[in-house]
């Protein structure tokens, strides 16, 4: 059996690093590290010396790919040509899209040659910014840009809609495909961009000699395993991470932050947050003009924050109810402490940490603790069969490649991630960002945002295997099969009212995927979707132009809107959403105010431990 952990807020506090740096914290363990019960074991292979081989050898291949699994992309386009083979008539369709389009661009050409301006075959998507010069649009570059968005149009006809072959392998070709003709786009070409023609000449080469400089001290950074260019300017505690506050709780895995309130009187109840762990929690404390936290504490909300424990090898073992336990219900235990019992509680949960966040929920709805006074699930999925792009990473082989990396190394380490969500937006992660900085001697200027994107965290094993396999893969919350304490939780057991917020260009979790929180669920939502991608989209202060949202609440009683349905009809509203959800918390709390609360419950052992950020926002 395993022993109960360690009094709150008895470890021993952190001195804090000095001008930002980052600091060897010795992070305080419980008396024993023995997993909560859960069917992990049975998804690890048996440990005979013949298992151990394969997964070594799979855990050196996926060094080498990244984490990418070879035979998931080979059986992907192994079943893509069978069933193309087979498919006579979807064979002569491309036949004769080719034979079109080499007469449409031959006509083109000749106009082109001619200056005669002529009408182009194909048009980029909105969101391709590659041929956005004007002189794509003369020749002979735009002769090449229509060539290259014809072949993408022939190679998207040839991937979709080959019947008999399944739709998840069908979207992986594509991706395949689409990756592979971004390497040979003209924009990538000097010879073909007229960009970098016209800056090359215009310079005499001087944006080459700058180019050349960029991508050594680039390679010289890698190597040593320093952050980009600029990260230095956003320290946390500094310039980023730096709205006043407390730590107040510490275990082997967190630290709760109080902010200090800014006002006379605060909110009846208080807020806590749980931000995603594949990040540091600071992109909701940015700098002080675009910090989420500031602005609800200037609002007179008492705030408190989760920030998650870098892990290490030697935190293998840690699982999602481990994240649970240690996570939310400790920040939990010590909100109620501090603030009173009788104070229900403001959860919101970012990204995985919203999803979290909806598991413990229904886990205390389960179990009648009736602590939260709503939910907030910001960009957080709960029901993952329509999971974005990233599902197009996820099969069986594929997971079983990550695991046995990670079963080598304890963890899936930064870079391996960010490769993966680098792939997803390869034009403006990858060859863009080549192309300005070792080809036109740009220099991306770093903004607090990019900062905290470059600012990356691991990934236990266990958890990372948990989280893959029993929702990406299973989908097991949405279906009411997903396990606490050896019983199922179901999303219909929440009774508190939720507000959810989806970003209209989330490539991680789109906002139709967040919008399925109206389906499991019996209670009020309120439904928000705003402007943006799943970062930018969030970090949308009041004030920032071009901003605007859509919201519309569903009761309890109401029937059921189709996403389509609800955008199509849901009223606009221009400028940040911040506002909203800030008003939404205050009319659940029917304006009651009080005076604020102390800064931590030494008596209760929740001491102020260290001034905020704390100490595991600086672990590397």
């Amino acid at each position: 059996m395993s022993q109960p952990d360690k009094k709150p807020g008895s470890e021993n506090p952190i001195p804090a690093p000095q001008n930002g740096s980052a600091a060897v914290i010795p992070l305080p363990r419980p008396a024993t590290a023995q997993p909560a019960k859960s069917d992990w074991p049975s998804t690890r292979a048996p440990h005979d010396g013949f298992t151990t081989l394969d997964r070594g050898y799979r855990a050196v291949l996926a060094r080498m790919t990244d984490g990418t699994s070879p035979t998931s992309i080979m059986m992907a386009i192994q079943d893509w040509a069978i069933h193309l083979a087979r498919s006579p008539g979807k064979q002569l369709e491309l036949a004769q899209l080719a034979m079109q389009d080499a007469v449409r661009l031959t006509v083109f050409a000749s106009d082109a040659i001619m200056q005669r301006a002529p009408e182009p075959v194909y048009e980029p998507s909105e969101d391709d910014h590659r041929f956005t010069s004007a002189d794509w649009n003369t020749f002979p570059f735009s002769v090449a840009k229509q060539n290259f968005l014809a072949t993408e149009n022939w190679w998207d006809c040839a991937t979709r809609n080959i019947r008999g072959m399944s739709d998840r392998r069908g979207d992986r070709v594509r991706f395949l495909t689409h990756n592979a003709l971004d390497v040979v786009s003209p924009s990538n070409i000097p010879c073909l961009n007229p960009d970098i023609i016209r800056r090359t000449f215009a310079e005499a080469g001087k944006n080459l000699q700058r180019g050349y400089r960029n991508a050594a001290e680039d390679f010289r950074r890698v190597l040593n395993h320093q952050p980009p260019p600029g990260v230095e300017n956003f320290r946390p505690g500094i310039e980023v991470a730096a709205t006043p506050g407390k730590v107040v709780y510490r275990n082997r895995l967190m630290e709760l932050i109080q902010y200090t309130p800014q006002t006379d009187e605060v909110c009846a109840e208080p807020v806590l947050i749980v931000p995603a762990w594949i990040m540091k929690y600071y992109i909701l404390d940015l700098s002080q003009r675009n910090s989420l936290i500031r602005y609800l504490v200037s609002k007179g909300h008492t705030v408190f924050m989760i920030s998650w424990h870098n892990p290490t090898r030697e935190d293998r073992d840690l699982g999602i109810d481990e994240y649970r336990r240690l996570g939310v219900m400790a920040a939990l235990d010590a909100v109620n402490a501090i603030c009173g019992k009788e104070a229900k509680v403001h959860a919101a949960g970012y990204c995985l940490g919203g999803t979290l966040l909806s598991i413990a929920a229904a886990a205390m709805a389960r179990d009648r603790d009736e602590r939260l006074s709503s939910l907030t699930l910001i960009a957080a999925q709960t029901d993952f069969a329509q999971a974005g792009e990233l599902m197009l990473f996820v099969d069986e082989s594929q997971l079983a490649m990550l695991e046995d990396m990670m079963w080598s190394q304890g963890f899936l380490d930064t870079r391996q991630m960010s490769g993966a969500f680098s792939a997803l937006r390869s034009n403006d992660l990858v060859w863009s960002r080549l192309i300005r900085n070792y080809i036109l001697g740009e220099r991306d200027k770093l903004n607090d945002l990019m900062a905290w994107n470059a600012d990356q965290t691991r990934m236990p094993y266990r958890m990372h295997s948990e989280y893959l396999r029993g929702l990406f893969l299973e989908n097991r919350l949405s279906a009411g099969r997903f396990a606490v304490d050896g019983r199922p939780v179901v999303l219909s057991d929440i009774s508190v009212p939720i507000f959810a917020i989806g970003t209209v260009k989330d490539h991680i979790a789109p906002w139709q995927s967040v919008y399925k929180i109206n389906l499991p669920t019996d209670t009020e939502v309120t439904f928000l979707l705003t402007t943006g991608g799943n970062n930018a989209g969030i970090v949308s202060e009041p004030g920032r132009p071009g901003r605007s949202y859509q919201v519309a609440t569903r009761g309890a009683n109401d029937r059921y809107i189709d996403p389509d349905t609800w955008v199509a009809t849901a009223p606009r509203k221009d400028g940040s959403w911040w506002p909203e959800w800030e008003a939404w918390l205050c009319a659940k709390a029917e304006g009651r105010k009080i005076a604020p609360p102390p800064m931590g419950a030494p008596a209760k052992g929740y001491p102020a431990l260290m001034d905020a950020p704390g100490a595991f926002v600086h672990e590397h």
